[in-house]
């Protein structure tokens, strides 16, 4: 898809402290601006009748705000989703994913958690089959996520760095005649966002995170996803979709430093 990459989406912070406006002054809407810098300025169409976007108004803990995105069943072929861009307005780095859906694997809900720096709107934008764009917002009250402390320390995180976990909450039986199989996919990775403060050092700590995430059932793709400085630590995310028969299912993740991560795993009836 034309426009910025999330690699280089991190210039926005730059960009974004110096076009900020004046205290007092009013704020402008970004979407009109992200739609020309992410989507080309790519019409796009209501999509509230293919996908729903659903996060809590008020935030909790504006580090780890979860959204989920459930994918509706198209009655038009040409409307099947292929892909799906995830926006947070406000954010330094308002482009915090992107997935990519498997062509086989009919995925139908994917669900992660995010930080959210500022009270912002926030837009999904599925592409389809035959390249049309749908949209749909929320709105979330949620403040200072992005330069919130990491949850482990230093060494803690280094410890965890790369630990991949799988879990599997639909019996292999009960999704054995074409059903939908819920699965989860948890990465250690302290993902920072580069807004963060060492506490001891008073220096920010450099952006280091997950960028990319790739699930596969055998050979057969699953669900990928670009990352950015939005995705919260430990990156974490469940997905529903429907089975194939496969024996195995694989996972491989790269971070910012170049760094691969993979595992394996046997499928088999229980839950891991």
């Amino acid at each position: 898809m034309p426009g910025i990459t999330l690699r280089n989406a991190f210039i926005v912070v730059v960009l974004g402290l110096l076009a900020a406006p004046a205290m007092g002054a009013e704020k402008d809407d970004p979407w009109p601006g992200l739609v020309q810098d992410i989507f080309d300025s790519k019409p796009m169409d209501d999509g509230s009748t293919l996908i729903a976007l659903d996060m809590p108004t008020r935030a909790e803990d504006a580090a780890i705000v979860p959204v989920t995105l459930r994918i509706k069943p198209a009655t038009d072929p040409a409307q099947r989703i292929v892909a799906i861009t995830l926006v947070i307005d406000e954010n330094p780095a308002p482009m915090a994913a992107r997935f990519t859906l498997g062509a086989d694997a009919r995925v139908s809900e994917i669900a992660t958690r995010v930080r959210v720096n500022n009270y912002t709107n926030v837009h999904a934008v599925a592409e389809a089959s035959d390249g049309k764009l749908y949209m749909v917002k929320t709105y979330v009250k949620a403040s200072g996520g992005c330069s919130a402390p990491a949850a482990k320390n230093a060494e803690e995180a280094k410890g965890r760095l790369g630990q991949i976990r799988y879990r599997q909450f639909t019996k292999a039986a009960d999704s054995a005649n074409g059903g939908p199989r819920d699965a989860q996919v948890m990465i250690g990775h302290p993902n920072n966002s580069g807004l963060q403060m060492d506490q001891v050092t008073q220096l920010y700590v450099p952006a280091f995170y997950v960028d990319r995430l790739q699930l596969w059932q055998d050979d057969s793709p699953i669900l990928a996803m670009e990352g950015g400085i939005s995705i919260s630590e430990d990156p974490n995310i469940r997905f529903t979709y429907v089975a194939n028969g496969a024996k195995t299912f694989r996972v491989e993740a790269k971070d910012t430093e170049g760094h691969v991560f993979k595992k394996e795993w046997k499928i088999d009836g229980s839950t891991m």
